[in-house]
């Protein structure tokens, strides 16, 4: 069985764009500090915090699970920054 060029051609660039988009995160909270001002304020999240939040979603369950963390990151503020943002928060 022979497969068009132009079909091999729309394969490589689905697996090669899909292979850019999972790339591995760097789970740090530090990566967050960007969400500091609407944590601590009434301020509405910025874009970077929402991008810097998208991008960490992975680790969420991790920052949940870490005595550390786990009471910013489950409390009613974090989950508001998380929706305004657009993130569904995890249920670990």
């Amino acid at each position: 069985m022979k497969i068009p060029y132009a079909a091999l051609c729309v394969i490589m660039v689905v697996i090669l764009s899909e292979a850019h988009l999972t790339k591995a995160v760097t789970c740090s909270p530090q990566e967050l500090s960007p969400c500091f001002a609407a944590f601590s304020s009434s301020a509405p999240p910025s874009s970077t915090c929402c991008s810097k939040l998208k991008e960490q979603k992975p680790c969420l369950c991790g920052y949940l699970k870490d005595p550390n963390f786990s009471q910013y990151v489950n409390s009613a503020k974090a989950k508001k920054i998380a929706s305004t943002c657009g993130v569904q928060f995890p249920s670990c």
